[in-house]
């Protein structure tokens, strides 16, 4: 994921996830078994999907941005590190609380939950096309000629 066609796909990878979801996150769709072991299994996936791009991100661009000589570039990169702390322990909590006993006991305060994970997760996709991708496009980490999307 080092261009923008890249951070690009594995956000809408993650959105089609959670639209995919939420489209199946109902009282009606989970009293089915299948449906709801199906919801047990494309949340594990969304889970790690997520673990991913941030994994990802660590990896290959918060270093550089990290020694980056102008201090802005470097406070973007240390608020977006600060905020993946949140997120992690969010989805985490929540697998803890919610998914690993297979059990599909899927109530309303799972759903609401649910839906606070998903809201989290494309909060912190917004934030990034709106606020780390184009301070990257200026600084050129990332090249301009990717971002029509």
């Amino acid at each position: 994921m080092q261009t923008l066609d890249g951070y690009r796909q594995s956000h809408s990878e993650l959105r089609q996830m959670i639209d995919d979801l939420r489209a199946i996150m109902t009282r009606d769709q989970l009293k089915i078994r299948p449906n709801a072991k199906t919801a047990y299994e494309l949340l594990c996936d969304l889970g790690e999907k997520m673990k991913g791009h941030l994994a990802e991100e660590d990896k290959r661009l918060y270093p550089n941005l990290l020694i980056h000589e102008d201090p802005r570039v470097k406070s973007i990169a240390w608020g977006f590190i600060s905020g993946e702390k949140p997120l992690r322990k969010g989805f985490d909590d929540y697998y803890k609380r919610w998914l690993k006993d297979c059990d599909f006991q899927f109530t309303e305060e799972f759903l609401e939950e649910t839906n606070e994970v998903f809201d989290m997760i494309s909060q912190r996709i917004d934030r990034e096309e709106q606020v780390l991708l184009p301070k990257l496009i200026e600084i050129g980490v990332l090249s301009e000629a990717y971002s029509a999307a």
